[in-house]
């Protein structure tokens, strides 16, 4: 049974949403670079430090709840992704934690195994992984982008994921264009080829239920911030190859799993805040379980963006002089868009745009090799909008009549009028 899902009820939990320029609420579109904040995660932080705060391995109650605290959310990010509490990791944010993941698994490699990574992916999903093949003296193969259809094609995974593979590194889905990969398949090629698969799941996280097992990852990382929470990075290793990583840590540092990539200090008020996120997603969800509630919950949301992106995307495609950078019909997408408006430069519209209180992004994303191949990286980029649990329709019509606007404000200027 399909939850039902009352927008203005979810809107109620985002204090941001508050917010007006010029007597108008402001329109955020800017979700893919972050989401707003659910008032659960800011409550659950506030709670956290108002009760008193501590550092971990005390004999005192505020250490010993901090302990206590961080477990529980293990046991909640765990239900979220479909994995086991002792296989979560939190840290900084998805790039640093990949930084670690890497190195800890270089230490393996050599000459004559290879990594694979793609031109589709967030560099965050690249570079770690290229850095280490390079100081161990590994090779390195790309999976291309089809510029046509901004995809990932099979025949092309085939060709890079072989014997010589020991890791593959794939995104879930595109955060410049909202592509959603085929993760399990590549993953079951990677796998035949004795290879690791490092999934970044960091865009698709806040618009679609995961699970670990079913994407067939070794490796999966996200950060809250992107689904409702604050900023905080998350890694989910998969037990054995996690009892198997020598990170580099400081000597004294706890060994055990999964506390062994955790240096340092966490964030303990921001790992709070990641229960309050997911305390938001499950609130929205139906289940005795709480991977149900949370599994229902993000389904309810998928559904409304994917109502409101069918929608934008058909009226997007009929602005004049605008071209829509998006996979074909029935490839599956993220209700993310990227374009480019006739001669303007994506930051001149974002400007425009901002004017008129809609908050929008321009650039390459970290996705720079993608812009690359779409030979739009040195002319600004692209214009980036992507929807969340908390816009609306007429947040939609707000957006396509701004857009419509600067269309005939060009066509005006051209034709001298």
């Amino acid at each position: 049974m399909r939850v039902a899902y009352d927008v203005r009820a979810v809107r109620e939990q985002f204090p941001a949403l508050r917010r007006e320029q010029d007597g108008r609420p402001v329109v955020y579109l800017d979700g893919p670079g972050g989401s707003q904040v659910a008032r659960q995660a800011m409550d659950a932080m506030l709670g956290y430090m108002e009760g008193g705060g501590a550092n971990l391995h005390g004999a005192f109650a505020t250490s010993v709840e901090t302990e206590e605290m961080i477990s529980c959310c293990r046991r909640e990010v765990a239900a979220f992704l479909n994995a086991a509490p002792e296989e979560v990791v939190f840290g900084q944010n998805m790039t640093t934690l990949t930084f670690a993941l890497s190195r800890a698994l270089a230490r393996g490699w050599g000459a004559g195994d290879a990594v694979v990574v793609t031109e589709l992916d967030h560099r965050a999903n690249v570079d770690p992984w290229l850095l280490a093949a390079r100081e161990r003296g590994a090779g390195t193969r790309w999976v291309r982008v089809d510029t046509r259809t901004l995809t990932l094609q099979p025949e092309d995974v085939e060709r890079a994921v072989d014997g010589a593979a020991v890791l593959v590194a794939v995104g879930l889905a595109s955060n410049a264009v909202g592509t959603v990969n085929d993760v399990s398949a590549i993953a079951e090629r990677a796998h035949a080829a004795g290879a690791v698969v490092a999934v970044d799941a960091v865009h698709a996280a806040p618009h679609m239920p995961l699970d670990r097992e079913a994407l067939g990852a070794d490796i999966l990382t996200c950060s809250a911030y992107k689904f409702f929470g604050p900023h905080v990075g998350i890694a989910v290793v998969r037990r054995e190859l996690l009892e198997r990583l020598q990170p580099y840590k400081v000597q004294p540092a706890p060994d055990g799993i999964p506390e062994r990539l955790e240096t340092g200090t966490q964030n303990h008020e921001g790992i709070a805040g990641v229960r309050g996120a997911l305390e938001f997603v499950a609130s929205l969800g139906r289940g005795a379980a709480l991977r149900e509630r949370l599994v229902s919950g993000m389904a309810a949301i998928e559904a409304h963006e994917a109502a409101l992106a069918a929608e934008l995307r058909a009226a997007l495609r009929e602005v004049p002089d605008l071209t829509l950078y998006a996979a074909p019909e029935g490839v599956p997408k993220t209700p993310t868009f990227a374009f480019r408006l006739g001669n303007l430069s994506p930051r001149e519209v974002c400007v425009r745009l901002a004017r008129e209180g809609i908050f929008a992004a321009d650039g390459d994303f970290y996705a720079s090799t993608l812009a690359g191949r779409l030979g739009v990286r040195d002319s600004g980029g692209l214009v980036r909008v992507g929807l969340a649990p908390y816009n609306t329709r007429e947040e939609m019509q707000r957006l396509l009549q701004a857009l419509a606007g600067l269309s005939r404000g060009r066509t005006s200027r051209a034709s001298g009028v």
